[in-house]
């Protein structure tokens, strides 16, 4: 469910959903916002290298600037889309599906960009698997009961407990950011004992909490790995600015490109970029653990999301493939 801002701001757009076609205007200052963690390496590299220029650039559009913007979770950044406060975000799966539902397919995806895996640890000694969870404890994630981590825990409930015991854990669940959850889970003292991470918080908290041990992972749950982060706007900004979208695909296929063949420079892009005080070869480390090199630009396990919604009332329109909630700029691709 959305909070009551987003359904605010989903109003807001469908209201101006039946001429933003008409008044939309072409742009060159193009934003852009994005969470905090390593799966988003691909926009700090488009970021850094400025792609997304080079790419209008070349598809003819010259003066394009981008503003980055750095978001705690993927609610934040659904409201700043839906508000007009940015053009395009990047996060994860289920709030794609649930922006395309409720805005009545104005909102899309471009592109992936990544699909690392994701961790569910805990410091509780008594909590080994998703069984051993009980009323009261506490498990952060990125935003309740829509973000990624939040539905991968509805997959789960269903899968262990029966498809009409899907919404088992949400009342286990609480929001918080990966910065803010990293920090509570290395206090004793703090009731938020496991956290559904997204890398790199995965790795520290398993590098500095002795206590810290792997719970669940989200390609075990869904089968499959699963696009964590991907490049979504709304129909209006994509139908005024086609070229300012195909150029995003291409930076973002250059971006994985780069990061593939020059790892390491592309950590010390991160590094830079956000900030991030972790040695080089730390960060190359956790890049060699498995999953944690995909960078495809095609969305993967995304339908699987989909049916999940679809079944439990998360999104009232089913789509009938991945291609309903991605723009044409995608469809060439092998998606799933």
């Amino acid at each position: 469910m959305l909070t009551r801002r987003q359904t605010l701001a989903l109003g807001a757009a469908a209201a101006l959903g039946s001429y933003s076609g008409a008044k939309a205007q072409a742009k060159t200052e193009i934003s852009i916002s994005r969470q905090p963690g390593i799966l988003y390496m691909p926009t700090h590299v488009i970021e850094k290298r400025k792609l997304l220029e080079k790419h209008a650039e070349t598809l003819g559009v010259s003066g394009v600037t981008t503003k980055w913007l750095n978001f705690s979770n993927g609610g934040a950044q659904q409201d700043a889309l839906l508000s007009g406060g940015v053009d395009i975000i990047n996060t994860g799966t289920g709030p794609l599906l649930v922006l395309w539902d409720k805005s009545r397919g104005r909102v899309k995806g471009i592109v992936a960009s990544s699909a690392q895996p994701l961790l569910l640890l805990s410091r509780d000694p008594r909590v080994k698997t998703l069984k051993d969870f009980q009323e009261g404890d506490k498990i952060a994630v990125p935003t309740i009961r829509v973000s990624t981590q939040a539905i991968l825990l509805q997959i789960a409930a269903g899968q262990l407990f029966g498809p009409e015991k899907w919404a088992h854990f949400d009342p286990m669940t609480v929001q918080l950011g990966h910065p803010d959850a990293f920090i509570a889970m290395k206090n004793p003292q703090h009731e938020v004992k496991s956290h559904f991470a997204a890398p790199p918080f995965q790795f520290y908290e398993q590098q500095q909490i002795p206590e810290a041990h792997v719970v669940a992972n989200s390609a075990d749950i869904i089968g499959s790995p699963l696009s964590q982060g991907q490049f979504m706007t709304t129909t209006g900004f994509a139908e005024a600015n086609p070229k300012i979208v195909q150029a995003l695909r291409n930076a973002a296929e250059e971006a994985k490109g780069f990061i593939e063949t020059n790892t390491p420079e592309a950590v010390e892009i991160y590094r830079e970029v956000t900030g991030d005080k972790t040695a080089s070869d730390q960060i190359l480390a956790m890049l060699k653990q498995p999953g944690m090199m995909e960078w495809n630009i095609y969305p993967q396990g995304t339908m699987k999301f989909a049916e999940h919604l679809a079944r439990t009332g998360g999104i009232k329109t089913k789509p009938v493939a991945w291609k309903d909630y991605y723009l044409p700029v995608a469809h060439d691709l092998a998606g799933s």
